[in-house]
């Protein structure tokens, strides 16, 4: 037994809200790893929507994902994560069970293309904006480039603003790590209190 790198972590978390027939989000489709993990979760009744801004990624998770036999649970937009209120259904909005981020750049390829603190805090208070009322926000920062430096940075500390009595927002990282520190924020919507 061991402790989980940030992955892992999220994958339970994000289990342990999930029921077939749901509707979620990856918003960073990268190779599509994510996004097979999202649509076994929801079953054949349920549907993924992915975003990623280069056509490499939605390639390599087209490919994924018709190798898995997931492709008909699944539609993919080659835009960026902010726009995901412009391309979800209507129907689907306030209805979103999770939405993933996994935050960097694509996986073995020499694209310069990273996410950026700007665009990817807009993603995620539209997600929050999207989310069911026992939705979940999972969101993985890599902080082993310069850009993923600067948005680990920007995250913590715009997380640390969001209001407790709105979102529960918890925080998981290897403290002693010293090089390439990985983030993991979840997010859920506050529950009102009741009085016992």
């Amino acid at each position: 037994m061991s402790l989980q790198g940030i992955v892992h972590i999220a994958q339970q978390t994000m289990q342990r809200f999930l029921t077939p027939g749901d509707i979620v989000v990856d918003a960073t489709v990268g190779a599509g790893y994510d996004t097979s993990f999202l649509a076994k979760s929801v079953g054949p009744k349920g549907h993924v929507y992915g975003f990623d801004v280069q056509e490499e990624a939605l390639t390599r998770a087209t490919d994924t994902l018709l190798k898995a036999d997931l492709m008909d649970r699944v539609t993919l937009f080659n835009a960026g994560h902010e726009t995901m209120a412009d391309h979800l259904p209507p129907e689907t909005h306030g209805l979103i069970k999770a939405v993933s981020f996994n935050l960097g750049y694509l996986p073995a390829s020499d694209s310069p293309v990273t996410t950026l603190a700007e665009t990817s805090l807009a993603a995620i208070e539209t997600a929050m904006k999207l989310l069911h009322r026992r939705g979940v926000i999972s969101i993985a920062i890599y902080g082993g480039h310069p850009q993923g430096q600067i948005e680990q940075k920007r995250l913590k500390a715009w997380a640390a603003g969001v209001s407790y009595d709105e979102f529960r927002i918890a925080s998981y990282e290897f403290t002693n790590k010293a090089r390439n520190q990985e983030t993991l924020l979840l997010m859920e919507r506050a529950r009102p209190q009741t009085r016992g």
